[in-house]
């Protein structure tokens, strides 16, 4: 059985309340609690949200030695945090970075990644389903 962690970072424990016309109604836990059921024997999922810099850093540095993949969305620190990659590079452990928006259609700012030059590979446009696809992607390589 594989282990992922899924990381969130800043404002993602709004998702529900913040902006649901950009990011649904349904919170993450309620989603979280969806992908567990449907991915429970082949996958152990844990998950972890911080709207701090330094813990999702701590956590990456703890996860990415021991675990089959990490799944993060850094939310607005994707667009700020060299930390954040450099903790990414630093690590064994595959990560693919996910966007819940089309982070492409918004604003210029957004537009810039400092993590997607470091992980895996990079899911964003569709909705909370871009955690599943990153979930399948590390499926498929057995």
């Amino acid at each position: 059985m594989k282990k992922i962690l899924i990381i969130n970072g800043p404002n993602l424990n709004l998702l529900g309340k913040r902006e649901p016309e950009v990011y649904g109604s349904t919170t993450f836990e309620q989603y979280f609690e969806n992908l567990k059921e449907k991915f429970s024997d082949r996958v152990a999922l844990s998950y972890f949200q911080s709207n701090h810099e330094g813990d999702i850093v701590d956590k990456i540095h703890v996860a990415g030695f021991i675990l089959d993949g990490i799944i993060i969305n850094a939310g607005a620190l994707t667009h700020t945090s060299l930390a954040i990659g450099d903790a990414i590079r630093a690590v064994t452990t595959d990560v693919i970075e996910v966007h819940i928006s089309n982070t492409h259609k918004r604003e210029a700012f957004r537009h810039h990644s400092y993590l997607s030059a470091v992980v895996k590979g990079v899911i964003l446009g569709f909705g909370l389903d871009s955690y599943r696809l990153a979930i399948e992607s590390f499926l498929k390589e057995d």
